[in-house]
């Protein structure tokens, strides 16, 4: 047996076995075609809006003018903004639409301003609402959201997340890019072919602070918003997990989110996130696992949590591995003058690896956009075909981001918390999208 054939077959044997452990996932694809049962609320809960808007005085009017579209009964929502600057312009806007300013000028992170306006109010203060819902300032909002919010309180759940939306496609053309329309699938991938699921069966769903209200009872018992991490949300899961706290993916509320245009700032965006992954693995699954330990068997919360992503790293590092091993081989198989054996290596080592993930993440993608494809009508045939076509290498560039953000944690380098370019939108005030 040659070199080549030993690496095709280890390849072909981790290639498979990383498919039979990854079927339980696959099974939970298909209630992303199955909407969770919906309920209508019997009565009005106070809920309130809780905006981190440090210097985003630039795009917040559009996230004003569509709480001014809302069709639940202002009464029973109050709008609360928090700030860093005491000069922000943002302060004025606020008022005007008789929102609750915050200045705290010391937050370095989104968990110091949502600590701050927590801990701002007063017990009897605390106790008129029901719940809170993070908005960020980029977000425009569908006119019913609040009522759907309301709507999902009717559960039993600790924790409710939003459907997200491009906000970019809100725009013209020039405000969408193959970049931001995969950062968009993103979503699509996470809540519709993950949430839906884990809401099914009752798992911890994946967080976004983005369009997530939790119930006033929920920052009681964590005593404000303890989570400092660059992913709070991802902090919150994790600690959820050990304190059982249950989380619900409400669909019918509807928020659109802005996505990065440029290359750059994609990857920028993304290294916060999993730097702030690998920050909060650190902190916490040690604990997760003892906690399993000590009770003698692992949920499924907890096994998802801590090895869900395993038959996908396994497939990955094999596929890079045999990529690798090809490329040597080939070069041996040129000076050796064995060419059938050479061009062997670059097919199957090379290539076919290559080709399975790229095809295998195509699916997924077509997949995800299907699920979503409410989301995604306004691209056109074109647009479509362009980011389901980029998207494999958008989510294969998530590897080397990943190690970065390892290393990043290695280095005890300070990424901090940063601001995003955003986008103008000269319509949505005068036009806030339907659900």
């Amino acid at each position: 047996m040659t070199l080549f054939d030993g690496f095709l077959i280890a390849y072909i044997v981790l290639a498979v076995a990383s498919f039979l452990a990854y079927i339980p996932k696959l099974v939970g694809f298909f209630y992303a075609f199955k909407k969770p049962r919906y309920v209508r609320a019997q009565a009005k809960r106070r809920i309130g809006m809780v905006i981190p808007a440090r210097n985003e005085s630039a795009v917040i009017g559009d996230l004003f003018a569509s709480i001014k579209k809302q069709d639940y009964d202002r009464d029973y929502f109050d709008i609360n903004v928090i700030v860093k600057d005491p000069d922000d312009p943002t302060i004025a806007m606020a008022k005007e639409l008789g929102a609750r300013v915050l200045v705290v000028p010391e937050q370095s992170c989104k968990g110091d301003a949502l600590d701050a306006f927590f801990k701002s109010l007063a017990p009897e203060e605390m106790e008129r609402y029901d719940a809170f819902v993070i908005v960020d300032a980029d977000g425009v909002l569908a006119p019913n959201y609040m009522t759907e919010l309301n709507n999902a309180l009717e559960n039993e759940h600790d924790i409710f997340l939003t459907r997200k939306y491009i906000k970019n496609c809100l725009g013209d053309r020039s405000k969408r890019t193959v970049f931001s329309n995969n950062s968009a699938l993103t979503w699509a991938m996470l809540d519709d072919l993950g949430n839906r699921y884990r809401t099914a069966r009752d798992i911890p769903l994946t967080l976004c602070g983005q369009g997530m209200m939790i119930r006033r009872s929920l920052v009681q018992k964590i005593g404000g918003w303890p989570y400092r991490t660059l992913t709070e949300d991802y902090e919150l899961r994790l600690d959820g997990l050990l304190k059982g706290f249950r989380s619900m993916y409400w669909p019918y509320a509807v928020l659109y989110t802005e996505e990065a245009l440029s290359h750059r700032d994609n990857y920028k965006r993304r290294l916060r996130w999993l730097t702030g992954y690998a920050q909060c693995d650190e902190k916490y699954k040690k604990q997760i696992k003892a906690q399993a330990k000590a009770r003698g068997k692992m949920n499924r919360g907890e096994f998802e949590c801590l090895y869900g992503v395993y038959p996908l790293a396994f497939f990955a590092a094999a596929s890079i591995f045999t990529i690798v091993a090809g490329c040597a081989l080939a070069g041996i198989y040129a000076v050796d003058e064995k060419p059938a054996l050479m061009m062997k290596s670059i097919l199957f080592l090379i290539v076919t690896p290559f080709a399975v993930m790229y095809v295998l993440l195509f699916i997924y993608s077509l997949l995800a956009m299907t699920a979503s494809r409410e989301a995604f009508t306004i691209l056109s045939f074109w647009e479509k075909l362009g980011t389901l076509l980029f998207a494999p290498l958008y989510i294969l560039e998530y590897i080397p981001i990943y190690i970065n953000g390892l290393w990043n944690i290695r280095k005890k380098s300070k990424l901090e918390w940063g601001e995003s370019k955003r986008e103008r939108y000269t319509n949505i005030a005068d036009d806030p999208p339907e659900a």
